[in-house]
């Protein structure tokens, strides 16, 4: 019996889809726990793979949505940092045991929470978007988006201390992460991801 057919799966993998779409609507915090739910069930690598096409589908309302909110100074900044991330994800992902992805997955989520605390207490005045620090958390978000989707802590980590307005802050996100979950789709598919199976299963999900 598959490990997709049982209730828990299926119950995990479903919220996993409404935690995306939470997610794409305008709550990012909840949409970097998809991947860990999902991994409850399967590898953390599976579950990555069979929830991207998810975030694929879910980035066109986001991208309609957003189209006139964004910087593109930080885009500029950011994209070629998250590329070269997404590269490094892929090159390494046959060398790094599935293990340490876990610890990596909650580390993640330490450091975010650890940084919402900090910032929170201190307010500091808005800063010009840096070009070595956008491209070093741009490499750290597309290293992260890679292995687990969950780019999203260090992208904030550069970009909150900009003071970006709401909106701005919103489409600037959905527009990178979009171009992240695209280019994503090749290594995905060279490092087998993309089984029928794993494409039938997202395709159920994406509604």
């Amino acid at each position: 019996k598959s490990l997709m057919d049982g209730f828990a799966f299926w119950a995990l993998a479903s919220l996993a889809a409404v935690l995306v779409g939470m997610g794409k609507g305008g709550l990012p915090v909840v949409g970097m726990l998809s991947v860990p739910v999902l991994a409850l069930v399967m590898s953390p690598v599976a579950a990555a793979g069979l929830l991207l096409p998810v975030y694929v589908v879910s980035d066109m309302f986001g991208l309609y949505a957003y189209r006139h909110a964004f910087d593109r100074r930080v885009l500029a900044i950011v994209l070629p940092g998250a590329t070269l991330g997404i590269l490094l994800g892929y090159l390494t992902a046959s060398v790094v045991p599935e293990a340490w992805v876990t610890v990596l997955i909650g580390v993640i989520g330490v450091v975010f929470a650890l940084n919402l605390l900090i910032r929170h207490k201190v307010q500091a005045d808005p800063k010009r978007a840096g070009v070595a620090a956008g491209t070093f958390w741009g490499a750290v978000t597309g290293f992260t988006s890679f292995v687990s989707h969950s780019g999203g802590p260090p992208f904030q980590v550069y970009v909150l201390p900009l003071g970006l307005q709401k909106m701005v802050y919103a489409g600037t996100s959905t527009i990178l992460f979009a171009y992240l979950n695209a280019i994503k789709m090749v290594p995905y598919w060279a490092l087998g991801q993309f089984t029928p199976a794993n494409l039938k299963v997202a395709a159920m999900l994406m509604p």
